[in-house]
């Protein structure tokens, strides 16, 4: 997938439509991706090295490389065309 085919699949997760992604939206693309056990403690995990604004959500802003949040925190490998 295409960093821009990326960013389109993790916002269908923004179940709110706030432009955020919140700890359980993350929990269920973890688990859509294959992310195996423990998505919740998964995705709080990624939340915190993530969040640079301590509000708990991940926006835009703060995906600041979204190849290498991709593939080092959900297991997708983005293809650099």
């Amino acid at each position: 997938m295409t960093i821009d085919e990326f960013k389109r699949w993790l916002k269908k997760f923004d179940d709110d439509k706030d432009g955020r992604i919140s700890r359980d939206e993350l929990a269920d693309a973890i688990r859509v991706s294959n992310g195996g056990w423990f998505t919740r403690r998964k995705s709080k995990r990624i939340i915190r090295s993530v969040d640079a604004n301590g509000s708990g959500f991940i926006d835009d802003n703060e995906i600041k490389n979204p190849a290498e949040f991709a593939e080092k925190h959900l297991n997708v490998r983005i293809l650099h065309l």
